[in-house]
């Protein structure tokens, strides 16, 4: 890649004034805002890559190949689609940079990442150009759908921290012009930036508060068994990312959501060497509870016990069995639930989990997201790989071919 100058990019709206537009289901995309397509254009190892995004889709390929890459500029737009800023997604923002990368004249290097988030106004695409050195900022934004660009930004004047932007506007005055900063993503900014008067802003602010939305609905998850074990103190019982309140999740869960917690444990008995004839949370001193594993007439036996792989399958299907209410994420409160499709985003999906359980946890998600309320984007090694493919409704993508 060569270095990224002036190009152009896209906004990213909050769920909002423009919420008629996705809420009502007026448009001629799916009922729910989800992203159909990632595009890795110049990031790290991957240069022109494209690829569409199924209801359960898998990276795979040697190591080396760029899965857990691709997965992370997956999650970077979702971050940058949420507000966060810049350099808080980029902590290391040079190594995104294609190696073979050369500097211009300024000295300026970057990459580009975009998507397509297909919803009620049909699919709209978000391409985004950033320059990493010699300062990291956002130098292109463009939103374009139904072959109209709806925003652009370009960086004009490099000593100053903002991009020009300019939207689509219609009637009288065909767009408006207006600086934005150049540390976020300018489709979150629109809400507080464009009226909603004239149909043409309309149109805007309903585009980008679908890219916003099927963006920020994604809870990446990878759990670490070693900090799974432990009891811990019941809190507001929210997953986090590591998995690591596991036990108080599950306390939640028992006496919150009986039906799932039910259903988690048949999935456990598929998934966990020996019977198991329920979940159970047990209360221990000081507040504490830990989660076990019931055995009919056979003695508990607490989760801290099972192995990383049997920890590692409980988390994942716990996750793929509740919503945006259980899950530490941020939540479109603007938004009903039933107009959101969760993106359960794993990387190593199959680390540690033996072929059976790598089948089990695959066909749950394929019957869970047939309803639309769930999307999973993984990334598999060589073992899960033949498995995936053997599940129907699964689509791998092979990154080594």
């Amino acid at each position: 890649m060569t270095a990224v100058t002036a190009v152009t990019a896209v906004p990213a709206v909050t769920a909002g004034r423009s919420a008629a537009g996705v809420r009502g289901g007026g448009g001629r995309g799916v009922a729910r805002p989800v992203v159909t397509e990632l595009r890795l254009s110049a990031f790290a190892g991957h240069r022109g890559a494209v690829h569409a995004l199924g209801p359960v889709t898998l990276f795979a390929g040697p190591s080396g190949s760029g899965k857990s890459t691709t997965l992370r500029a997956y999650e970077a737009l979702a971050r940058l689609g949420a507000g966060d800023s810049l350099d808080e997604v980029f902590t290391d923002a040079a190594e995104c940079v294609p190696e073979r990368a050369r500097p211009d004249a300024q000295g300026r290097r970057g990459f580009r990442i975009g998507c397509t988030v297909d919803g009620p106004v049909g699919p709209v695409h978000l391409d985004l150009a950033v320059q990493a050195e010699p300062r990291l900022r956002i130098v292109g934004e463009r939103l374009t759908g139904r072959g109209r660009t709806l925003l652009a930004t370009a960086l004009r004047d490099p000593g100053r921290s903002t991009v020009q932007a300019e939207w689509h506007t219609a009637g009288a005055t065909p767009v408006t012009r207006a600086p934005l900063p150049d540390d976020l993503l300018g489709t979150a900014l629109l809400p507080l930036r464009v009226a909603g008067k004239t149909p043409g802003q309309l149109e805007v602010l309903a585009a980008a508060e679908q890219v916003v939305i099927g963006l920020r609905s994604v809870f990446p998850c990878d759990p670490r068994p070693e900090g799974m074990r432990a009891a811990v103190l019941p809190g507001e019982g929210r997953l986090r990312r590591d998995c690591a309140n596991l036990a108080e999740v599950l306390h939640r869960t028992h006496t919150a959501c009986p039906r799932r917690h039910h259903r988690l444990a048949t999935v456990a008995g598929a998934g966990c060497a020996g019977p198991v004839t329920g979940i159970g949370v047990q209360e221990l001193p000081e507040g504490f509870v830990r989660a076990v594993l019931e055995r009919g007439g056979r003695p508990a036996t607490p989760l801290g016990r099972l192995g990383d792989g049997e920890l590692r399958y409980l988390a994942l299907a716990l996750t793929l069995l509740t919503g945006p209410g259980v899950l530490a994420m941020d939540r479109i409160a603007e938004v009903p639930d039933a107009m959101q499709s969760l993106t359960l985003l794993a990387d190593g999906l199959d680390r540690g989990l033996d072929r059976r359980q790598v089948r089990e946890l695959l066909g749950l998600a394929v019957g869970i997201a047939a309803d639309g309320h769930i999307r999973v984007v993984g990334a598999v090694g060589e073992g899960g790989e033949g498995e995936a493919r053997r599940v129907p409704g699964v689509t791998v993508v092979d990154l080594g071919e």
